[in-house]
């Protein structure tokens, strides 16, 4: 076994590992945590971009809240306000540490902590969507998403990378309006974990 499929069966068996052990409130999210589940009892690569028609992806809502806001990018590609996150990679060791990845290079924010349980990141929620991943004359595939959510030290500031054409601060109350469902769902679900 390569050190790339070894990485690659460690982060494949932490999804697991992870999904098992969560337990959402809410019954939506409970089918969806099922679904994840299947998805990657059938697929050994089910994390990564390779696998279509769908694969596993990971975000995280990087929040201030003692400020109170959330920091959303406008995604280039889908011409929407989202979260932080994006595809798994070979070197990712777990599902947390891609989420974190993700947030601290979209972001720009050095030392943010993905809010946990019992001394392990955990997520926030799950989303299931449409996209073309692959290129806007492909067919739609669909991402997995475990979402996370990431506290940024008080007063942190954003600095703006080259996948996004915009990153701002929004006011939990004051979304854009170029937001989805999902994106206000996380936030308030944020919210309400952060206090």
């Amino acid at each position: 076994m390569t050190p790339t499929e070894t990485g690659s069966s460690a982060l494949h068996a932490d999804a697991v590992t992870t999904l098992d052990r969560w337990h959402p409130a809410d019954p939506e999210q409970e089918l969806l945590r099922r679904d994840y589940l299947a998805h990657l009892a059938e697929q050994p690569e089910g994390l990564f971009r390779s696998c279509l028609p769908a694969h596993v992806t990971a975000s995280a809502a990087v929040v201030d809240p003692a400020a109170g806001r959330v920091l959303l990018t406008l995604h280039p590609k889908v011409g929407r306000w989202l979260q932080m996150g994006g595809h798994c990679e070979p070197g990712d060791r777990d599902l947390a540490s891609a989420a974190l990845r993700e947030a601290t290079e979209e972001s720009g924010i050095p030392d943010l902590v993905l809010l946990a349980a019992d001394g392990l990141p955990v997520p926030a929620r799950l989303d299931r969507h449409q996209v073309r991943c692959t290129g806007k004359d492909q067919p739609e595939n669909t991402h997995l998403d475990v979402q996370y959510i990431a506290v940024a030290p008080p007063g942190a500031q954003a600095l703006i990378s080259e996948e996004s054409l915009d990153l701002r601060w929004f006011d939990y109350d004051r979304l854009p309006e170029l937001t989805d469902h999902s994106v206000r769902d996380l936030v308030a679900r944020a919210r309400k974990l952060t206090g």
